[in-house]
């Protein structure tokens, strides 16, 4: 049931991950997922990048330099993170918005429609037995830098995926009553 799985989704961390890798029809699974997000005028925003492989230490050795270069006091242990999160990871995507040219809707409305792109391939993951995290650092903003990239398209993180041991973390929620204010 949906209502079950919007429960049981989580993020699992890299740290977590085993080195079971993931199949590549899995991916194409998950991104096909994205695929049906909604997005208004259908401009369809998402963009994806799938680093796998090799390409896992070029991008956590291409992190973990550029926060070297751009903090004036770097902190050893998120050098560490930004180079092993990839490593560890079955497959890291770049998550990336392409902007409508004629900006026929407001930019919120794209980055929204991206999210819920990602939520719906957060889903397939859960139902999966994936692993997955949605990772947004400063440093998205300089991955034009290392990925090729499209006019009016940004990366809005990362979304590493990876196969882990052990159960699925249980995460209480406050009441929706908390939450909500009714007018009547």
């Amino acid at each position: 049931m949906i209502f079950d799985l919007i429960q049981k989704r989580r993020s699992i961390f890299p740290a977590q991950y085993n080195t079971d890798p993931i199949d590549k029809q899995d991916i194409e699974k998950i991104l096909e997922a994205a695929n049906w997000a909604p997005s208004h005028k259908k401009t369809e925003p998402w963009r994806f990048k799938v680093v796998q492989g090799e390409a896992k230490d070029r991008l956590g050795e291409f992190l973990s330099a550029k926060y070297q270069e751009l903090d004036p006091n770097p902190k050893q242990v998120k050098i560490k993170k930004l180079m092993e999160n990839p490593k560890k990871s079955g497959a890291v995507i770049a998550i990336c918005m392409q902007r409508d040219p004629n900006e026929s809707v407001p930019e919120w409305e794209e980055i929204s429609a991206v999210a819920m792109a990602v939520q719906n391939m957060w889903l397939c993951c859960t139902e999966m037995g994936i692993g997955a995290y949605w990772s947004s650092p400063g440093l998205i903003k300089h991955m034009g830098e290392f990925f090729e990239m499209a006019e009016g398209e940004k990366c809005l993180g990362f979304f590493y995926m990876g196969h882990f041991d052990g159960e699925w973390p249980e995460q209480p929620r406050g009441p929706i009553s908390d939450k909500t204010v009714w007018l009547d």
